[in-house]
């Protein structure tokens, strides 16, 4: 299936390196990150995981808990666990769920194209691309990451993403490009200037369609 922006994402309950998990239980009322890689002891992976790692209190500052996934079974994902806090020099504290039967990249749709030719190849010999999702408490896609096998992700554009829907969720707002935390915030076009200010306070009109308010005053 294709998953779409306020799509409810599929459940499932898979073996994890913290036991058997029902995805939708486990995100219970956070934020959740699912983030796919192809696979363990690879060394694009071991630079991710480990950057997740080192910033996974930021994330749960922020009631976002993280899970990562690859076909690997977990007595595999236990054993590569040391190499990446070797790495990144935090403790991997988060759960890596096992798909060695590619059964969450393949709800999940996250195989590339090529995976599915029928050339013979087994789920052994097809790996997941880098691809994120973001999740919220209702259970509904917030935003959805695909990077190619060579590509490793960025995780500080994956916070900083978190908290723009975090900004902008439920009001009448949204985030500029390169926006920061802190920064100043676009008025939605659903609210007129006059209903703005009464709102907001003091709003910059840059445009007629372009009018930002301070993050302070939301």
């Amino acid at each position: 299936m294709t998953l779409r922006i306020n799509d409810i994402v599929p459940n499932f309950t898979a073996d994890s390196t913290e036991g058997t998990l029902d995805f939708h239980e486990w995100i219970g009322d956070s934020y959740a990150i699912l983030f796919s890689h192809p696979k363990d002891f690879t060394p694009v992976c071991t630079t991710e995981f480990g950057a997740a790692a080192a910033m996974a209190g930021e994330f749960a500052k922020r009631n976002c808990k993280i899970a990562g996934v690859s076909i690997d079974p977990v007595e595999e994902h236990l054993q590569w666990k040391a190499d990446v806090e070797k790495v990144s020099g935090s403790p991997l504290n988060f759960p890596i769920f096992a798909d060695d039967k590619l059964e969450i990249a393949k709800l999940y749709d996250m195989l590339p194209a090529d995976a599915y030719l029928p050339d013979g190849r087994t789920a052994n010999d097809s790996a997941t691309v880098r691809t994120t999702f973001i999740i919220g408490p209702d259970k509904k896609l917030e935003l959805a990451l695909i990077y190619p096998m060579s590509v490793g992700r960025n995780f500080a554009e994956i916070l900083r993403a978190l908290d723009a829907i975090i900004a902008t969720k439920g009001k009448p707002l949204a985030t500029p490009a390169n926006w920061e935390a802190g920064d100043d915030m676009i008025v939605g076009l659903a609210l007129d200037t006059d209903a703005a200010r009464e709102k907001f306070g003091e709003v910059e009109v840059v445009l007629p369609y372009l009018r930002k308010v301070k993050a302070s005053a939301v």
